[in-house]
């Protein structure tokens, strides 16, 4: 006979991958949009890190270029600043023959020792004051004065003499080499444009490529998904055969207890148990890998379904489990309300969850079953006195397979599918399955549906 522990343990592996990673489930992306994002995002990173980098050092060795050139400004007029102290600009063009250096939008300023304007020459001069920037703490020996303000870049160099007397430097004055920026600030707006320009056609390209790349990633990973499930649904079908032999032979032993030795009557107990449990997991495993074969759910085929009728039926076929258990079962069902759906999933919808409730709350405990209607929705609530949920694990519990570990140390039964599936067919009819809980006060599942 087939071990229900190595069943089920061949079967999780055969439905490692689940079916949203390439649906839309719970509002989350499907797999392929959430890679294409992923490779876009890090792509645009890269592309923005990039271009960063290269406007940062093209600004640089712009403004370099720029200081290097009033540099060599204002050094070609160092020499001639004992002259324009003494003379002025008189014939300023004739006796200085750098002058060719200056071009359009440049200034040039010499300055005596006290940081006073002597002379100026060109077209381009800031309108602040070099006093209160002349102390040794600003401008010292061979170490430029760079300053910029309202357009205007400025670089103001010291000139010294030596002291015949005292083999000392002596402060002669400053020379301020001044250049409007807007040529500069013209090359780097058409510079950001064409990064812009540049950076928008990378991505375009790159998305492009992203969705190639994404599809080329998927396809393998969607082929063995696709033959995981029809697997998954052949076995579960085919199993449903010798399954459903072994559970009639155990039935037809158990119907004649005097051909059977007494030593072997709780043996064949446990096989009819594992043979249930094996025959549910079928029926579940089937009906789970129909759900993720289908692409839409059949609304054409859907019906009005009276909730409070349904809920009701489903307390009454409870009831004797519940009161074999010791549990109380209160139902709230006095509105009369709708929905439209497949009245046999709702069924296995709700049933799951009535099951779940009395299969984890104690003797001595209640489950309490009520509806209600929200707007548009009817609320279906569950509530129970069980052991309750820890808060780490209700992120995982609608997953399948998985359980905690305190139900399997109770050796609770169950394949940790009920959830799952309750899950599953709430989102088919449009709805969702949520859950509050706490560990030793209970669980509270509300499933939430349209109104019909």
């Amino acid at each position: 006979m087939i071990s229900l522990k190595r069943f089920m343990g061949w079967v999780t592996a055969s439905n490692s991958i689940p079916s949203q990673m390439f649906q839309s489930s719970g509002g989350r992306l499907p797999l392929g949009w959430r890679l294409w994002l992923v490779y876009l995002t890090a792509m645009s990173a890269l592309f923005g890190v990039s271009l960063t980098v290269v406007y940062i050092s093209f600004t640089r060795s712009l403004n370099q270029l720029l200081d290097q050139e009033l540099l060599t400004l204002a050094q070609a007029a160092a020499p001639s600043l004992e002259t324009v102290k003494a003379e002025g600009l008189q014939d300023f063009h004739k006796n200085l023959p750098w002058h060719s250096l200056f071009e359009r939008e440049q200034g040039l300023e010499w300055f005596n020792a006290e940081g006073k304007l002597v002379a100026r020459e060109g077209t381009t001069f800031p309108n602040f004051s070099l006093s209160k920037y002349i102390s040794p703490l600003h401008l010292k020996r061979g170490s430029p004065l760079l300053q910029q303000q309202d357009g205007v870049h400025t670089l103001t160099i010291s000139v010294f003499s030596e002291n015949s007397h005292s083999n000392k430097l002596r402060l002669e004055g400053y020379i301020r080499a001044s250049e409007s920026t807007e040529e500069t600030e013209a090359a780097l707006r058409k510079f950001q444009l064409g990064l812009g320009l540049g950076g928008i056609m990378a991505l375009i390209l790159s998305s492009i490529t992203s969705i190639w790349l994404t599809q080329m990633v998927l396809e393998p990973m969607q082929q063995s998904f696709r033959r995981l499930k029809q697997f998954t649904a052949d076995a579960s079908h085919e199993l449903r055969t010798p399954l459903t032999a072994i559970n009639i032979a155990t039935e037809v032993m158990q119907s004649h207890p005097e051909r059977i030795h007494p030593l072997d009557a709780k043996k064949l107990v446990a096989v009819a148990s594992a043979t249930k449990q094996l025959t549910c997991l079928a029926d579940d495993l089937l009906f789970l890998a129909r759900t993720d074969s289908a692409t839409v759910p059949l609304e054409r085929q859907w019906i009005s379904v009276p909730l409070d009728e349904l809920l009701q039926d489903l307390v009454e076929l409870f009831e004797p489990q519940a009161q074999a258990k010791g549990i109380t079962i209160t139902s709230n069902l006095r509105r009369r309300l709708f929905t439209k759906g497949d009245t046999e999933k709702l069924l296995r919808l709700f049933s799951n969850l009535l099951e779940n409730a009395l299969k984890y709350t104690p003797p001595g405990g209640s489950v309490i079953l009520s509806l209600a209607k929200h707007k548009r929705f009817v609320i279906i609530t569950i509530e129970d006195s069980g052991m309750g949920i820890a808060s780490e694990h209700l992120p995982f519990i609608f997953q399948r397979f998985w359980r905690a570990d305190k139900a399997r140390s109770q050796l609770i039964e169950g394949s940790g599918l009920g959830l799952a599936i309750a899950q599953t067919i709430a989102q088919q009819h449009k709805g969702k399955v949520t859950v509050i809980s706490q560990v030793g006060v209970g669980s509270c599942f509300q499933v939430c549906l349209p109104a019909a």
